[in-house]
């Protein structure tokens, strides 16, 4: 043995308790602490990345809804009277002017009219823009001259754009900034152009197409759509000076519209997208959610790829978050958790001071009464009470020390007698102090997860009533109003999310008692009728009046069937009928009760998830109510079948056995 470790065995019996049991505290401390910080972490950005996911479906939707916008109005402006008569009649001079009228009311860059060869015979620009260039083989134009309407998303070259004029093709040109991480390629600029299209065909008074009518907006450098997205997804919110939330439009790796600033605060056009995010996005035609370095920070990002109409791969809509509020917050959430950590751990030390004195205590006690026996005062005596182990030695050693003052001859016998009893003791001891410490352990480990879960929940609910508290002071602007409902409304969104999980995962015992289904279902639908009638969905029962009466807990079966009509009605966005039936099944053994809608359906690739906690093909709500649902039919021994056509409707059957089949069958059958 080592210089040291015998020194350590010679240290006290409460400094070695002491510190021993501290460094298991430390060790598990460090460990929980770093396995903490990881799950955290990993929680967190999760979190983050599927809000990206939302944001990004937004923004498609605004780049959707743009592209809605350009198709609906050039359709609608290829209808107008004036354009069949200047093709027939050659006046383009006044449709030009026209024209030009109507590409400024929308705001188009381009509005062109081509006559039935597909050769443009109007360019609404004017400034002496040449004409007579044939587009026949432009894939919008040649759907038009086959009477389609066309939209999308093209590339335009800088010959096309100088036609149309040269402040586009201006426009269009742009010197790639130097961009960390960015792909390499030969060229050192882009003179093309990204550009949302429409073509619609142009008719005579017999339907017959004489001509086209060609619209286009130039994205390049144009930061309307950028901006838009930016104010519906994120707000405007800010962190430490910053905006949390930034949109772009690619073309091919180019940023062409931005709202992501350099470190001068200009817009960041001219700078190119990163190796990986290219290899996904652009040559995989994949979407790409994760953590990337844009321009100047680090961002939780989502890229969705835009195509033409082609399918080609020509450029990517992005959507970003600061990665920099989510390290914080784990940051604080870690800070608290290890401050949480260093109190318990210094409330354990005094606790263990204090045992292992109580310990320790007693054998200083029986140390000293040793010493006077050995100096030969056999009258001493061990005032020690007790029925622990020490108690049982301090007995045994004043019956030492009487059989001692009896019998001097039988000292050696007595004294081996004693050292055996002294290790047996000392073993039951050291036994005792490991479960002592296991119990401590555990109490403290029951302590913490109380405190963390008061720490977490504690700050929700203060957050929540003083935002209440704040929307009703009066005095406040709009804006100030409108963030505080925000603030508000998140909260409980937050709260309900909690709930909804915990009602997933407690299972509590179900209060059964018989009752009679058609009467639940009667009660259900009573509360749904005027809000059915409201959305035009007539609510049809056919119910089997001469059901028998079913052991169930009536409070969650109503929140079963509340919850598949409620999804029925809002899988009717346009009215319908919600037919509900019950039955007993074929067998015998169990009652049916089938919720049937004529709304939109699921799809076969979602219908094995819709039980899965968090899972929606909605965009609200948080997932839970057909797990919670799943879960309570489960809990009763029965289960939930599901059958859907897309645009036909679907049919959830609840099954309920008339027995209960005991806890040890209730969980043999797996989800549909």
């Amino acid at each position: 043995m080592s210089r040291r470790g015998r020194r350590f065995l010679d240290w006290p019996l409460r400094q070695k308790l002491i510190l021993s049991f501290l460094v298991v505290i430390g060790i598990g401390g460090i460990l929980s602490l770093i396995i903490g910080t990881r799950l955290e972490h990993q929680t967190i950005i999760s979190l983050a990345e599927a809000k990206v996911r939302h944001d990004l479906a937004s923004a498609w939707m605004v780049y959707e809804e743009r592209l809605h916008g350009l198709r609906d109005a050039v359709r609608l402006s290829a209808t107008q009277e004036f354009l069949p008569a200047a093709i027939r009649q050659g006046e383009f001079a006044k449709a030009t002017e026209r024209l030009d009228g109507i590409r400024r009311e929308y705001g188009f860059d381009v509005l062109n009219l081509t006559d039935a060869l597909g050769q443009v015979v109007v360019r609404s620009r004017g400034g002496g823009a040449a004409v007579g260039d044939s587009l026949a083989e432009d894939p919008f134009v040649s759907r038009a001259l086959r009477q389609e309407v066309a939209a999308g998303t093209r590339i335009v070259s800088r010959e096309e754009l100088l036609r149309e004029g040269a402040d586009l093709a201006e426009r269009a040109w742009f010197e790639f900034v130097p961009t960390p991480m960015a792909a390499v390629r030969p060229e050192d600029h882009e003179d093309k152009g990204m550009m949302l299209a429409a073509a619609a065909p142009v008719l005579d008074g017999s339907g017959a197409v004489i001509g086209t009518l060609w619209g286009g907006l130039l994205f390049n450098r144009n930061y309307d759509l950028v901006d838009r997205v930016k104010e519906i997804v994120f707000k405007g919110d800010k962190y430490k000076g910053h905006d949390i939330g930034t949109a772009t439009l690619f073309q091919d790796d180019l940023r062409i519209a931005t709202n992501v600033l350099d470190d001068q605060g200009r817009r960041a056009v001219g700078t190119r997208v990163s190796r990986e995010v290219k290899r996904a996005v652009l040559d995989r035609g994949e979407n790409y959610v994760g953590r990337a370095f844009v321009v100047t920070a680090w961002y939780i990002t989502a890229y969705r790829p835009i195509q033409d109409l082609d399918g080609r791969t020509i450029g990517m809509l992005y959507v970003g978050m600061l990665e920099r509020p989510y390290i914080d917050l784990r940051n604080k959430v870690m800070v608290t958790f290890a401050g949480i950590a260093a109190l318990c751990a210094l409330f354990l030390l005094g606790l263990l001071s204090f045992v292992a004195r109580r310990i320790t205590r007693p054998l200083g006690v029986m140390v000293k009464a040793t010493g006077k026996i050995a100096q030969g005062d056999l009258s001493h005596r061990v005032a020690l009470k007790g029925q622990d182990e020490i108690g049982r030695l301090a007995q045994a050693f004043n019956g030492m020390t009487d059989e001692l003052s009896r019998a001097h001859q039988d000292l050696t016998e007595w004294g081996g007698t004693l050292e055996r009893r002294v290790e047996e003791r000392t073993r039951e001891l050291r036994e005792t102090q490991d479960q002592l410490v296991v119990s401590e352990k555990m109490a403290s480990l029951g302590k913490m997860a109380a405190g963390v879960a008061h720490e977490i929940n504690n700050p929700l609910t203060t957050i929540l009533i003083n935002a209440h508290l704040l929307i009703e002071q009066p005095g406040r602007t709009a804006e100030e109003t409108e963030t505080l409902n925000l603030i508000a409304d998140e909260t409980t969104r937050c709260a309900t999310i909690v709930r909804g999980l915990l009602d997933f995962a407690r299972q509590t015992p179900s209060q059964a008692v018989p009752a009679d289904i058609n009467d639940i279902i009667d009660r259900t639908l009573l509360l749904l009728e005027k809000q059915a009638a409201v959305r035009n969905i007539q609510i049809e029962k056919i119910l089997d009046r001469n059901l028998p009466q079913v052991g169930v807990d009536k409070n969650k079966i109503q929140q079963v069937f509340s919850n598949l009509a409620i999804n029925a009605c809002e899988a009717m966005p346009s009215g319908g009928r919600l037919s509900v039936r019950s039955r007993l099944s074929h067998d015998g053994t169990h009652v049916e009760v089938a919720f049937t809608d004529t709304g939109v359906g699921i799809s076969k690739e979602n219908i094995p998830r819709l039980f899965d906690p968090f899972f929606t093909t909605k965009s609200f709500g948080t997932g839970l109510g057909l797990a919670v649902s799943y879960g309570i039919i489960r809990q009763r021994g029965g289960n939930i079948l599901v059958s859907s056509e897309v645009g036909k409707g679907t049919v959830f059957t609840v099954r309920i056995p008339l027995a209960d089949p005991g806890n040890e069958n209730r969980n043999k059958e797996g989800p549909p």
